[in-house]
């Protein structure tokens, strides 16, 4: 590792120690020449994953969209970001275990549904309304009624 102050490559690591959740190393370093401290952090390194959108458009997959979504279904609902942050999190992991490199808009629609019939049955109902565009009060009183089962 090349000192960002001299880039001198001899560096040695003086301290480690598990950050983001145990996600990634964080290793505190010193410079052999000049003395200095600084700190990396090392990381998995995860394949690259592209969403095909609906109308067959593809771009790089974007947690926050996931984010946002659930963060609105979660709307005045007695759900912390820590809980939806985990939540995400989960399926996050499901999708990236999948091993693909490309996975298509309505199937993480569908993990994400899927989970959240578990996690809030009110975020539920809230999500699907706007992934499945419901039309009319019938299609949403189908949804209701798949739940109750």
């Amino acid at each position: 590792m090349k000192c960002p102050f001299c880039n001198k490559e001899n560096t040695k690591v003086i301290d480690s120690r598990p950050a983001e959740e145990s996600n990634s190393i964080r290793r505190r370093r010193q410079c052999d020449e000049c003395g200095r401290r600084f700190t990396t952090y090392e990381k998995i390194e995860t394949i690259p994953l592209i969403v095909i959108k609906k109308d067959n458009n593809r771009e790089p997959y974007d947690r926050e969209k996931i984010e946002k979504g659930i963060v609105r279904s979660c709307h005045k609902r007695p759900i912390s970001m820590v809980e939806i942050s985990n939540f995400v999190d989960e399926i996050e992991n499901q999708i990236f275990n999948m091993e693909e490199r490309e996975i298509s808009s309505s199937r993480i629609g569908e993990i994400i549904m899927d989970r959240l019939k578990d996690f809030d049955s009110v975020a539920y109902v809230r999500f699907a309304s706007v992934y499945r565009e419901f039309k009319d009060v019938s299609t949403f009183m189908d949804e209701l009624k798949k739940l109750l089962e």
